[in-house]
């Protein structure tokens, strides 16, 4: 009897019914990705995509990367007449702003918490300019179809996913200084740290600063909301909808920790302090009075809103001297000459919102294909999509 074994070890294909598989590396010719999966007839044009990569791209300001990129995107195939075929998307961005001359030194050398050592140890090989597929470069593949994720999410549930900036080294947004029920958009891309308490904000700016002018880095958190979700996202056990989330963000590169709900602050409180109590609301719908459960029970949404923060840690790329060792382990001294951001959250903005788009249109799709296939139970269960009526499919 023959056993046949699958095994995926590749790492850059995220996703189940919604998949996305990038490529590219940060000096080579370019980056991009392809898109299976996404339902057809849908409009998309490559301004569509342009948004939040532009939110995303380095030299916005100064408190980011001087590399100078515009980050211009092209759609190859997946759509035609202006909408999708239901066919691979293939999304493709040249670099135009390498500088391979600067990492000659760093290819004889590992740079401290960079993943030149690691690479070297999984593959015996790694391109050395730039970081390679560790370079946060490859999120352009991400926030492209992160932006498809969010047009879907928007359309068919009325579903929003908005991040920002909640904490800078040591400038912290205290808890409850944002409310997530009315933030926007406009609100969080006022300023250049995108934070939306304005009380924050040239705060955040003069630690990027301080760091930014010595050459050094900081960490920070991106907080990153979700309202409107449907009811019913995630699977018992292995995929719940949390740990979905999880791995989604802390693929980030620079991602560090993961927070949803309370988070590690519900471990101070009681059972009887921390429990989100129920009540019957005025149209009717089962809700709960806090939401310190992060709109997320038992793995599932609830329909309230889904909070989470990712923490991210100083810019390993810094421009003082370090000691570290050869490939050849001889111990030296480098001093990094290259590009960074004094601080990786502003720009990781979009990127989470991506990640978390992208959980969400997976499972969305899946709860489609289990559970809302048949016709639902509408004592317990609602449609997930309340304003399908109104999805604005192109006429073909």
């Amino acid at each position: 009897m023959c056993c046949l074994t699958e095994i995926q070890a590749a790492g850059s294909t995220f996703g189940n019914n919604f998949r996305v598989t990038t490529f590219g590396e940060s000096n080579g010719g370019g980056v991009g990705c392809i898109v299976d999966g996404c339902p057809p007839r849908i409009p998309l044009s490559e301004a569509d995509l342009q948004v939040d990569l532009d939110r995303r791209r380095p030299g916005q300001s100064r408190i980011t990367t001087p590399r100078k990129e515009t980050d211009t995107c092209r759609i190859y195939s997946g759509v035609s007449e202006g909408v999708t075929t239901g066919t691979p998307i293939h999304v493709f961005v040249p670099n135009t702003d390498q500088i391979g001359p600067d990492y000659e030194k760093m290819s004889i050398a590992y740079r401290p918490s960079h993943a030149d050592a690691t690479y070297d140890m999984k593959y015996g090989v790694r391109a050395v300019q730039g970081g390679g597929r560790s370079s946060a470069r490859e999120t352009i593949g991400r926030v492209a179809p992160g932006a498809i994720a969010k047009k879907i999410l928007k359309q068919f549930t009325g579903t929003e996913v908005l991040a920002y900036v909640s904490q800078v080294h040591q400038v912290v947004l205290p808890d409850g200084s944002v409310d997530h029920d009315t933030v926007t958009f406009d609100q969080i891309e006022r300023n250049i740290v995108r934070c939306p308490n304005p009380e924050y904000v040239d705060k955040m700016i003069a630690a990027i600063d301080a760091v930014r002018t010595r050459g050094d880095s900081i960490g920070g958190v991106v907080t990153c909301i979700v309202r409107n979700a449907p009811r019913g996202l995630g699977s018992p056990v292995f995929d719940k909808l949390e740990a979905e989330l999880a791995k989604a963000v802390l693929s980030i590169p620079a991602s560090k920790g993961f927070e949803i709900g309370s988070g590690f602050a519900g471990t101070f409180l009681t059972g009887s302090e921390h429990n989100d109590e129920f009540f019957t609301d005025e149209h009717g719908r089962i809700r709960t009075r806090t939401n310190r459960s992060g709109g997320i029970q038992g793995g599932i949404s609830n329909g309230e809103i889904i909070s989470m923060r990712v923490a991210f840690k100083p810019t390993p790329a810094i421009g003082m001297k370090q000691k570290t060792v050869t490939r050849d382990k001889k111990e030296i001294e480098l001093t990094a000459r290259v590009r960074h951001d004094p601080c990786v959250a502003p720009r990781a903005v979009p990127v989470v919102e991506a990640m978390v788009a992208l959980v969400l249109v997976d499972q969305l799709m899946a709860q489609h294909a289990q559970c809302n296939l048949f016709p639902i139970n509408p004592e317990l269960q609602e449609p997930l999509s309340l304003n399908f009526p109104k999805f604005e499919l192109a006429n073909i």
